[in-house]
């Protein structure tokens, strides 16, 4: 019995390994082809994120002459962060592996530790450009990471447990409504989108992310794309696991369900981008400050309802 058991967890480890490994790189692609429908282009192949990830591997990693070995375990370092941090939200209606009392801590720090080390890397190569792109990244992530956190804090009141398998759960009301808008604005920002950045421009300049990996190549620029569209995909699960209640549904109801959900949010996701352009700079913290507001608002509306 413990040898099924054991074989068990090892299928269900596999299996979320797939999902966040194998799946993530499709989410670009979906948002890139809802782009070029809007606007009438035949755009990239869906699955373009594949072939531009099989290709970078197969080359080799030029580096800078003030790179130190630290720049490879950086960036090593954010893409295992990004992973850990996947593997902690539960996927349909089975809990996460790694599920344990306080793992939405876990899941902030480990977010804070990517955005860490891919600024630490950023800053290894002494290019100036990287710097003003991770003072960018650094500035704006304040307020990102207050919003995140106002996130954290309203499922843990409502659900009464800082357990991610149990604070996705779907609460109705107008708080579940302002927390959804402020986790998704901070998943335009988490996930370096229109319109706080670009992930298509060539400007440095006007570059935030992108910016800070100008110097990466090789497998270390597709560890970093990787890492994006993992992140991507997080916050997708994660609002479709606030909005359904998939954990009151079967397994391929819940599955169904949950890929469902995930492209409604990668359509939304290239809509923004179809309708929007990217803002100046001295507008974003405003949109990062109303993405807090919202969940702020929320807070308190659990917090009401908690009272009472």
């Amino acid at each position: 019995m413990q040898i099924l058991h054991f074989l068990s967890l090892v299928f269900e480890l596999l299996i979320s390994l797939v999902v966040w490994l194998l799946l993530a790189p499709l989410l670009p692609g979906i948002v890139n082809k809802v782009k070029a429908w809007v606007a009438c282009r035949k755009g990239p192949r869906l699955f373009q994120l594949y072939y531009d990830l099989a290709k970078l591997w197969k080359r080799g990693v030029v580096l800078s002459d003030l790179a130190s070995p630290g720049f490879i375990a950086a960036t090593a370092v954010s893409w295992i962060a990004i992973l850990a941090a996947a593997l902690l939200i539960p996927l349909g209606p089975v809990n996460s592996l790694m599920s344990f009392s306080g793992d939405a801590l876990l899941l902030l720090y480990l977010l804070a530790l990517s955005r860490f080390c891919t600024s630490w890397a950023a800053l290894e190569t002494g290019s100036a450009f990287e710097g003003m792109g991770t003072a960018r990244e650094v500035s704006f992530a304040i307020l990102t990471e207050t919003a995140l956190i106002t996130a954290v804090l309203t499922l843990a009141l409502k659900s009464s447990s800082l357990t991610l398998s149990l604070m996705l759960t779907p609460t109705p009301g107008a708080g579940t409504l302002l927390l959804i808008s402020g986790l998704f604005a901070a998943l335009l920002a988490e996930s370096c989108r229109v319109p706080v950045d670009d992930p298509n421009t060539h400007l440095e300049l006007t570059m935030i992310h992108e910016a800070m990996i100008l110097d990466h190549s090789g497998p270390l620029l597709a560890a970093s794309l990787h890492g994006a569209a993992m992140k991507l995909l997080l916050f997708s699960v994660l609002l479709v696991k606030i909005v359904l209640p998939l954990g009151e549904l079967s397994g391929i109801e819940s599955t169904v369900y949950l890929i469902a959900g995930i492209v409604l949010v990668c359509i939304a996701v290239g809509l923004v981008e179809s309708f929007l352009a990217r803002y100046a700079f001295k507008k974003v913290p405003l949109f990062l400050t109303t993405a807090f507001l919202f969940c702020f608002f929320a807070l308190l509306t659990a917090w009401k309802g908690f009272a009472q």
